[in-house]
C-alpha cells in the first residue's frame, strides 16, 4: 500500500493515488470538484509564473499520464 493521502473533497484518507480517481477517493468526489471549478467556487489567484514549477524540475516527464482512460464511459458525448 502507497502512502495515504487525503481526497480534496470528503477529505477520506487512503492510498488514492493508486486508483484511477486519484487522487480522489472516487469518481463522485472527482465529478463534484470539477463541478466547483465549473462554478467559479475554486479559482486559481494569481497567474502561474516559470518559478512555480522551478521545484518539479526533476520529476519523470509523466507522457503516460496525457493518455485517455480506456475504460471511461461518455454515455455518447465527445
Amino acid at each position: 500500500m502507497g502512502r495515504p493521502t487525503k481526497c480534496p473533497t470528503c477529505k477520506k484518507s487512503g492510498d488514492w493515488l493508486a486508483g484511477k480517481s486519484g487522487p480522489f477517493c472516487s469518481q463522485r468526489c472527482k465529478l463534484l470538484d470539477l463541478g466547483k471549478w465549473f462554478n467559479a467556487e475554486h479559482a486559481i489567484s494569481e497567474p502561474l509564473r516559470p518559478e512555480h514549477f522551478e521545484k518539479f524540475a526533476d520529476l519523470p516527464s509523466g507522457g503516460h499520464l496525457d493518455k485517455p482512460e480506456t475504460d471511461f464511459i461518455h454515455d455518447g458525448f465527445e
